[in-house]
Order: C-alpha cells, then sequence, then structure tokens
C-alpha cells in the first residue's frame, strides 16, 4: 500500500503534490473538528506527514500553506533548477523557441491537465453542439476541473462563467477577442450567466495613468467586448472602480480572500517586492472574488454554492491557483478553468503582443489598409530564403505566424488544412498565405467595427448596471 502511494506520489508534478497536501491538510481539520475516531484522525496525519515528506523531497522546500512551488523542474540526478526556457506570469510571456511557449511543460509546470479528445467529446455529448475550432485546434489546451463543471451541468445543476480585461488602452488588439470569442460560445451552448470584470482598478495600480482615464479605458473597451454579441440579458460587465463600491458583497468577499493570503504568498505567487505599492500586493483578491456567487448577490439571489468556470489565456491562472487554495478556507466551491494559448505577436510567437506597440499587432480600429500593411511587413515568416528553396524544401507552418492567426480565425477545418498541406510542400508561397490571412481578417474586423458603432453609451450603462440577468436562482 505504501510503496504503490509512493509510486503514485512520484508521479505528480510539485503543484500537483502540493494540492495533495493542502487537501489532506483540510480532511486532518475536518475529522478534528467532527470529533471523528482517533485512530482515523491519526491515519489521515500520517498520510499528511508522508504527503508533506513527498513534497519536501521533490521540490527542496518545506510545504508552507497557500504558498505554491515555485516553478522547479526536476533533472535526470534529481537535483532541481530554475525552469529558465519559457518565462510565464500575468505581465510577461518569454520563450527562446520560434514555435512559442512550450504549453505541455506549462502543463507540468502549472499542475493543470491537459484538454484531451475524450473531455471535448463530452463536452460535444452535454452540449450537443460541435466543439468550437479553439477546442478543436489545442488553442484552449489545458483545465482545472471541467469534469466538475460537465458532471454538475448533467445532473442539471447550474454553473456561470466568469472572464475579464484589463483595459490599458483604448483600443483592443484581435488577441484580446480570444478569451470573448470563446467564452461567447461558451454562454451560448451552456445557457449560463456570464460576469465580465474590467480591472481598470489594476491598470492605474501598475501604469502611468490616472483613475479617470483607467475607468475612460473600461468604458471604450466595453463597447469592443459588447460586440462580439454578448446577450444583454444574461451579461453583467462591471469596472471595479465603479463596482466595488457598491456591492458589499463583493467587498466581503475580497477581505474574506485578504485574510487567507500573506505578503509572504504573494511575494512567492507574483513576485512582489517590497517596493511595490500595497496596492498591488492587495490586488489579487479583487481578481479572485468574482470566482465566487456571492459576489453577485443581484444575479444570484445571495446563493454562494454555484460554481464558476473561468476561461482566460494561461498566464492569469497565478491569480486562480490562489484562488482555489483559499476557497475551501472561506466556505466557497474552487473555481474551474480553461486555458487559451497566447496569441502570438506578428513578429514571432517567442512574446504575446503587447497593445502599447502599435505594429506588434493588427488592431480592432485598423483600417483594410493598415491590416493589409501590417501582415505583409511585419508577420513572421516560416518560407525560404529564395523562391527556389521554398518551393524545393517548404515552409515551416509551426513557426509562420501567418498560419498561426489563421489557426485562430479560420474557422473551415477542411480549407485550413488544405492550406497547411500547400505551404509545407513548397506549392504555396509566403505572400500568398499571407494574402488569404489579408482576406480573412479584413471583413473579420470591419465587420467587428460596424457592430460597435451600433453600440452607444446608453447600451454600455444597460450591460454595467447591477441586476438580475435572465435566471432565476
Amino acid at each position: 500500500m505504501a510503496d504503490s502511494l509512493n509510486c503514485d506520489l512520484k508521479s505528480l508534478s510539485p503543484l500537483q503534490l502540493f494540492e495533495r497536501v493542502t487537501e489532506q491538510g483540510e480532511k486532518v481539520r475536518a475529522l478534528k473538528a467532527g470529533k471523528a475516531p482517533k485512530d482515523e484522525i491519526d491515519a489521515a496525519v500520517r498520510m499528511l506527514l508522508s504527503l508533506k515528506l513527498s513534497y519536501k523531497t521533490t521540490t527542496g522546500q518545506d510545504y508552507q500553506a497557500g504558498l505554491p512551488p515555485k516553478d522547479l523542474v526536476l533533472i535526470n540526478n534529481g537535483t532541481t533548477k530554475e525552469e529558465d526556457e519559457d518565462l510565464v506570469d500575468p505581465w510577461n510571456v518569454q520563450t527562446s523557441n520560434a514555435k512559442g511557449v512550450d504549453y505541455d511543460k506549462l502543463i507540468v509546470r502549472f499542475g493543470s491537465s491537459k484538454i484531451d479528445t475524450d473531455l471535448i467529446n463530452r463536452i460535444e455529448r452535454a452540449t450537443g453542439q460541435k466543439p468550437h475550432h479553439f477546442l478543436r485546434r489545442g488553442i484552449f489546451f489545458s483545465h482545472r476541473d471541467m469534469d466538475q463543471i460537465l458532471d454538475a451541468y448533467e445532473n442539471k445543476k447550474s454553473f456561470y462563467l466568469y472572464t475579464g480585461r484589463g483595459p490599458s488602452s483604448q483600443a483592443m488588439h484581435v488577441g484580446h477577442l480570444i478569451p470573448f470569442m470563446f467564452t461567447k460560445w461558451l454562454q451560448e451552448v451552456f445557457d449560463v450567466p456570464l460576469v465580465i470584470q474590467l480591472t481598470d482598478d489594476e491598470k492605474y495600480l501598475w501604469k502611468d495613468m490616472t483613475v479617470e482615464k483607467a475607468y475612460e479605458y473600461a468604458k471604450e473597451n466595453a463597447k469592443d467586448i459588447i460586440a462580439c454579441g454578448f446577450d444583454i440579458n444574461k451579461t453583467f460587465i462591471f469596472s471595479d472602480l465603479d463596482y466595488l463600491g457598491t456591492s458589499p458583497g463583493f467587498y466581503k468577499n475580497i477581505v474574506k480572500v485578504q485574510k487567507h493570503v500573506t505578503f509572504n504568498q504573494v511575494k512567492g505567487i507574483f513576485g512582489f517586492t517590497d517596493s511595490d505599492c500595497i496596492g498591488k500586493i492587495s490586488f489579487p483578491a479583487i481578481q479572485a472574488a468574482p470566482s465566487f456567487s456571492s459576489s453577485f448577490p443581484q444575479i444570484f439571489n445571495g446563493k454562494e454554492s454555484i460554481q464558476c468556470l473561468i476561461p482566460c489565456a494561461i498566464d492569469q491562472d497565478p491569480y486562480f491557483r490562489m484562488t482555489r487554495d483559499v476557497a475551501p478556507r472561506i466556505g466557497q466551491p474552487k473555481p474551474a478553468l480553461l486555458h487559451s494559448v497566447f496569441f502570438p505577436a506578428l513578429q514571432g510567437a517567442q512574446t504575446k503582443m503587447s497593445a502599447s506597440d502599435p505594429n506588434s499587432s493588427i488592431f480592432l480600429t485598423d483600417t483594410p489598409k493598415q491590416i493589409k500593411t501590417k501582415i505583409n511587413k511585419h508577420a513572421f515568416s516560416g518560407g525560404r530564403d529564395t523562391i527556389e528553396e521554398h518551393r524545393k524544401y517548404g515552409g515551416n507552418c509551426d513557426v509562420d505566424v501567418s498560419f498561426m492567426y489563421l489557426t485562430f480565425f479560420l474557422e473551415d477545418d477542411d480549407r485550413l488544412e488544405q492550406l497547411k498541406q500547400a505551404y509545407t510542400s513548397g506549392e504555396l508561397l509566403t505572400g500568398e498565405l499571407k494574402k488569404v490571412l489579408i482576406e480573412t481578417m479584413q471583413p473579420l474586423i470591419a465587420a467587428h467595427q460596424e457592430r460597435r458603432k451600433q453600440v452607444t453609451d446608453e447600451v454600455v450603462k444597460q450591460f454595467m448596471t447591477p441586476r438580475k440577468l435572465a435566471f432565476e436562482f
């Protein structure tokens, strides 16, 4: 029994081990509180000590409640070294690999689970809808507890969706659309409420801007989000600067999270230093609070037990690892997550795009001419140096940004596969592939701009007014 347990523990990542220790600690506390028989408590304590020992052996660190392990990987001789290939946190994404971040390694480092064919098939069975191409193509590639969400849904229990946007500039780029396009699909196929957090407070704390400017950007970004086609009867969009002052339920949850996370823990999770302002240090609790349905009593009728599903890019995961650690300690269900890959910059997949660099991406305000120029001039090519070489050896779709963008925005699977074959064989040239991308993006952006024109200040106000949505709880 002990041998099989040790064998089982060796296959776990540091973060999975951390979560096992945390869960076992909660079990011991529950047994003691419930005055369970002594032998049962003793067995649970022995298991806890064994797990803590395995954790220390694997990570070289003592287990500390609420402080997940730093990103360490085991190398052959059993010692540890810092993972230095990919840097991924809520503010930075960098890799030396032209193909982009190694997402399989990231799953192991973060201790999440891969979205596999079985899970995609189960989503299809549960919804009766063909899976979104983001799922079919591995753009949303990792999850936490999606199986629990499906269990609840299949048993006629509701859940809700939560996603967000940090409004750092007036104009959003196409990469910002990814979580919203997918969230809209999830909302439609599952028919559930959605809350969208605009973290204008975060942008004020991190960027050189006034509070007024941050709030203005939030309202402008809300127009782009609404233009994605969300249903006003099922969607609540809120600015932190606005909603926090009007919602005791939201603030109470923020305070509960703040009480259960130490300064040492946020330094370990987010890399804060002693010179960071105290606003930054307390902010993670504000991003955590919408994971709990009691933050929105007007929507959920004050119910606290409704689970949350968060579609987001994987760089946001540290916030929700912290949230999942705190949730059971404040009597709340852990939020489930669906993680997406990063949308690459035009210059290549080594970094994500920046809203402050106009040439790093295609913006939702770009004209057809600007889109054409940016793609032709800046999109990193996986083609060869000469036409002769390209015809002979073919192009590399793994590093070609035009092809990467088409995997996001060209919905026709057969057409995408045809382009891949033609480019890889050398039949299709880089300029021709870029032309396909230009012809895909121009109507997509133009249609978005047309929808955005219909979004008045009054429509934004309606979406951002706290109210009951079209659901009974």
